[in-house]
């Protein structure tokens, strides 16, 4: 594995790039031994490439989150900030590079649904919910991946299941809507319902796609309170337009362009960039 030159700015790589610190297992060993993270790194990208017949998608992409980071990352329509959420919850094999989750899972060997299980939970743009049910059964389902969804309902939820249930509700701000179908919440609400199916599973790392589009000022300004708290318990990686939300809670704020990491650093940082204001947020 080579060791890639890490600038101040960034977090340092969760490896010795000797290569005697890790040795890849397998996502059965998260269970019982927990993941990995004693270099502080939750989320390692190294030379990742990507090409779709013959178009460069990802360019010797390099990216490291730390645990229990807030990560921002912006860039232009085409930067490849999909295609890297993509790579990261194995829907794209790169053709090369490094990814790993923690210091020994590594993502390039494991299937969708090893890494879902591992710990990593994605949120897309537009809002998948199960319309039909209610709030708390979509959230009683987000619990039981292995069932089918009429036998999931079924089943009977153990004490500390509901309990985690009410938990989330009282996060979301929908424990007064537990009982209202899905498909008769606003938008935002939908947002924040499919934000709460992933955080039953308690997922340590989250990608968030675009989240506060189409959100009402409040709603926008209740996701950055949300995410900043979600933030002391999980890293969160947010990929947004919205300038105002990103600088109202990144710690650190990565651009990308044209597959490959333009600028890092806080969101003053990157906007007073040359290379940024010319690529991405203009004059």
């Amino acid at each position: 594995m080579r060791a890639t030159p890490v600038p101040e700015f960034m977090l340092e790589p969760a490896y010795d790039p000797s290569g005697s610190g890790r040795d890849p297992i397998g996502a059965g060993a998260l269970a019982s031994k927990g993941l990995n993270v004693r270099h502080g790194t939750i989320l390692t990208l190294e030379d990742i490439n990507v090409s779709f017949d013959g178009f460069k998608a990802l360019t010797n992409l390099t990216l490291y989150i730390g645990v229990g980071e807030l990560r921002c990352i912006i860039g232009p329509n085409g930067a490849g900030k999909t295609t890297m959420m993509d790579v990261i919850t194995g829907k794209t094999r790169p053709d090369n590079g490094v990814a790993y989750f923690g210091e020994t899972l590594d993502l390039t060997q494991m299937s969708e649904v090893e890494i879902a299980q591992s710990g990593i939970g994605r949120k897309f743009q537009k809002p998948t919910v199960f319309e039909a049910l209610s709030v708390f059964e979509n959230l009683e389902l987000a619990q039981k991946t292995n069932k089918s969804v009429w036998a999931s309902l079924r089943a009977k939820l153990t004490g500390e299941q509901k309990d985690r249930i009410d938990d989330v509700l009282q996060t979301i701000k929908l424990d007064a809507s537990r009982q209202r179908p899905a498909g008769l919440l606003s938008h935002g609400q939908k947002q924040f319902l499919e934000i709460g199916m992933l955080l039953v599973q308690d997922p340590q790392l989250l990608l968030l796609d675009e989240p506060v589009a189409g959100m009402t000022d409040a709603e926008t300004e209740f996701t950055a309170e949300l995410f900043k708290s979600l933030a002391r318990k999980h890293s969160l990686m947010v990929v947004e337009h919205d300038m105002g939300f990103v600088g109202s809670i990144a710690d650190h704020v990565t651009v990308l362009h044209q597959g490959s990491v333009l600028a890092e650093g806080s969101l003053e940082q990157v906007q007073a960039d040359e290379r940024v204001i010319e690529v991405y947020l203009g004059r």
